[in-house]
């Protein structure tokens, strides 16, 4: 940014408004920048735009141009700087031109000053001064103005010692006489003294400059780190609600489902119902037109003839016990929203536990196992991803990294509270009953016996049959939904947090809360004893997918 500023003069920061440099700098929709302050009291008059003179039907919108804005800000900063250096050249060790006194016309520029002649001179007037005998002695100085501030002003003659009883400037006079009994160095010596006391301060304020330069570093990636967790949780809320929010649209399809089937049966069965009525109806309507005529006939022997068929009535339904009931819509309702209720609990805890685990994941890192401290007994692939258990005790060296009372191997990366004080690995346990598996301080005993808990530097959960244990203080004992395949371990080294989660299911299995860590931190591991080949699975350190 800074070299771009550069690049540009003071006229492309002045606002054509107050003819100053932009403050608040914003943008109007024809592209233009002025002053936010200055542009709005111009408004207040007419919409025009001061530089092209477009007009616009109502007020426009001002925006703010963030690279513009940085790119004033940082103009501003550098033409601070500038003056503040300007100044303290200046005031300071700003070098003065002196002239040569001997030149006579034109004075030339004067090359050194004597401090015995208390007079300066070119570089032609200073010839003697290396060729005379009794000039070489001459103490010859960079060319310094008012000579006469470096005599005494009481004797007359150069300030050529330093009192360091009344810290000030003598000559030689004021050994012998006024500072008499004072304590004097040269004033070379004490030049030399001072000399390396600023050395040391100009490397202190260096040192000072420089910490603060790294201090704003780690404040702008605090920031971009602020920034980007910020933009990746907006991004997981986005995607978890947008989830949520199709099972709401699907609850409210399958509600119209279910209503509308209801409907399309109760329809269905009055359409069945009147279709019967309807044939019944003319049934009786032709009986009735059978019997009409034949009551009309004159005919005797017709109508005993037809007496037997037609006294009787047409056998019927008895339709005062048949009803059309309508559906209870609100139980449907009820049950839908509960049934409802129901899948959005499930599935807000599934799409949070997924958020969660994808959070934790983003502080992967790339564990392997440290053959220096697995226990004689393991078996390390030789890419030392996979740890097993072997019955044969290798030969190997017993150093004090190295376990050699129970069956552990640690990982080779050690995490402190450094930046960014978190990591994340995987671990499938597939096929084993007895795994046992966390995070380790690196002080723990590796000799003999312990107790494995938080309080001797253990952070770990294991398995034993098909039942899973955090060994916390107490041991807790835990209750999961499924057996996990592939287990996930989290650490907060600045919250004193350890996770575990099932990754296949995403879900948390236990967190270590509250933890105090003050030492490097190691993965741990242990497959335990492969029991006669039924725990001969291994441990295997699995590449993390943050696509889970």
């Amino acid at each position: 940014m800074s070299s771009v500023s550069c690049l540009l003069s003071e006229e492309h920061f002045r606002c054509s408004i107050c003819l100053d440099v932009f403050t608040d700098p914003v943008s109007t929709p024809c592209g233009h920048n002025f002053c936010k302050s200055c542009i709005t009291k111009h408004w207040d008059i007419n919409y025009r735009c001061p530089l092209c003179n477009e007009g616009f039907k109502k007020r426009p919108f001002l925006r703010v141009n963030t690279l513009f804005s940085e790119m004033v800000a940082e103009f501003r900063h550098s033409a601070q700087q500038k003056a503040n250096r300007k100044r303290s050249q200046q005031h300071v060790f700003n070098p003065v031109d002196v002239s040569c006194e001997f030149c006579t016309g034109t004075k030339l520029k004067a090359l050194k000053s004597c401090l015995v002649c208390l007079a300066s001179y070119c570089e032609t007037h200073l010839e003697p001064h290396f060729t005379v005998s009794g000039l070489k002695r001459h103490q010859l100085i960079d060319p310094v103005e008012n000579l006469e501030d470096r005599m005494c002003v009481k004797h007359g003659k150069p300030l050529e010692l330093f009192c360091k009883t009344d810290q000030t400037f003598v000559c030689m006079h004021c050994s012998a006489l006024d500072h008499k009994m004072h304590v004097f160095v040269p004033l070379k010596d004490e030049y030399e003294d001072k000399k390396v006391e600023l050395v040391k301060t100009e490397v202190k304020i260096q040192d000072m400059i420089e910490k603060r330069r790294v201090k704003i570093e780690v404040i702008k990636r605090s920031v971009k780190c602020s920034t980007e967790s910020a933009q990746m949780e907006l991004s997981e809320g986005v995607e978890v609600f947008n989830s949520l929010n199709k099972f709401l649209e699907r609850g409210l399809n399958e509600l119209y489902k279910t209503i509308g089937e209801k409907v399309t049966t109760t329809q269905k069965q009055a359409e069945g119902l009147i279709k019967e009525l309807e044939q019944e109806i003319s049934d009786l309507k032709k009986r009735n037109t059978d019997v009409g005529q034949v009551t009309r006939s004159e005919d005797h022997l017709l109508v005993l003839r037809s007496f037997p068929l037609l006294k009787a009535v047409p056998p019927t339904k008895d339709w005062m016990k048949v009803n059309v009931h309508a559906p209870s819509y609100e139980k449907t309702v009820e049950g839908a929203l509960i049934q409802l209720e129901e899948t959005l609990n499930k599935e807000t805890k599934k799409l949070l536990g997924e958020a969660e685990l994808k959070r934790v994941q983003k502080y992967a890192v790339n564990v392997t196992l440290d053959p220096q401290t697995a226990h004689p007994e393991l078996i390390l692939t030789p890419d030392r991803k996979q740890v097993s258990h072997g019955d044969v005790r290798k030969n190997l060296p017993d150093n004090p990294e190295r376990f050699s009372h129970y069956n552990f191997v640690l990982g080779e990366q050690s995490f402190t509270a450094g930046f960014p004080g978190r990591f994340y690995y995987e671990v499938q346990v597939q096929g084993k009953p007895k795994w046992n598996f966390g995070v380790v301080r690196k002080s723990i005993n590796r000799k003999g016996e312990v107790k494995m808990k938080p309080r001797e530097g253990y952070w770990t959960i294991c398995l034993r049959g098909n039942e899973y244990k955090a060994l916390d203080d107490p041991s807790v004992l835990l209750s999961l939904k499924s057996q996990p395949q592939k287990v996930g371990v989290f650490v907060s080294y600045s919250e004193g947090l350890v996770s575990f989660y099932d990754v296949d299911a995403a879900a948390l299995i236990y967190s270590f809360t509250g933890c105090t860590f003050t030492e490097k931190l190691f993965p741990f591991f242990s497959p335990c004893r492969n029991d006669g080949g039924n725990n001969a699975a291994p441990l295997i350190i699995r590449p993390v997918n943050q696509n889970t």
